[in-house]
């Protein structure tokens, strides 16, 4: 008895479940392909996804640094020795294609920095050149301003106070009346 209840039996699965892990279905699009591997990763969405880290680049291998078998120039190489100077050959092209290639992705990526920085100088003296028209604006503003206020002010010194008054008070319905439309709304929303 204890040896029976120390061994457990496999337990049996679901025949739904079975059957839908049996379900073969082959992908007729890309799109297709995709919806299935959502659907899988869908089933059990607390399990980890595995992402792919970037594959490295490949690169030659680097040229021995000692070469021990030296093929000298002299009659009586064997059959072999054509071979073996072929795949030599072929892996020195390839180092120099790949140095060629990178020299060349080097050469881009500091043409495209240069032209980044050429973007946002050019970028910043537009945004000057405007902030200084906007300056002299508001000091133009400003100026007819004061020279409004100085000539009112003239004004009223040799008018009577009277007149001064009834200037002020048609000022006052003006700006009051300006700020109104400033505060009115462009366009209106109807209730249905």
């Amino acid at each position: 008895m204890a040896a029976a209840a120390g061994t457990t039996r496999p337990r049996k699965k679901d025949p739904q479940q079975a059957q839908q892990q049996q379900a073969l279905v082959i992908p007729r699009s890309a799109a297709e392909e995709q919806r299935l591997k959502l659907e899988r990763l869908m089933r059990n969405p607390d399990k980890t996804v595995p992402i792919p880290e970037k594959l490295n680049e490949w690169s030659p291998r680097p040229p021995p640094e000692f070469v021990r078998d030296v093929m000298g120039s002299s009659a009586g190489a064997g059959s072999g020795e054509f071979h073996v100077y072929r795949h030599l050959r072929r892996r020195e092209y390839q180092r120099q294609d790949f140095m060629d290639a990178m020299a060349e992705k080097q050469k881009l990526d500091e043409e495209y920095q240069k032209k980044l920085e050429k973007n946002k100088v050019a970028a910043e003296e537009q945004t000057a050149k405007r902030r200084r028209k906007r300056q002299k604006l508001k000091e133009k503003k400003m100026m007819a301003k004061k020279s409004k206020l100085e000539q009112r002010s003239e004004q009223a010194a040799t008018d009577s106070p009277k007149q001064q008054s009834s200037e002020e008070e048609e000022e006052e319905e003006g700006e009051a009346s300006g700020e109104e439309e400033e505060k009115e709304p462009r366009f209106v929303m109807m209730k249905r």
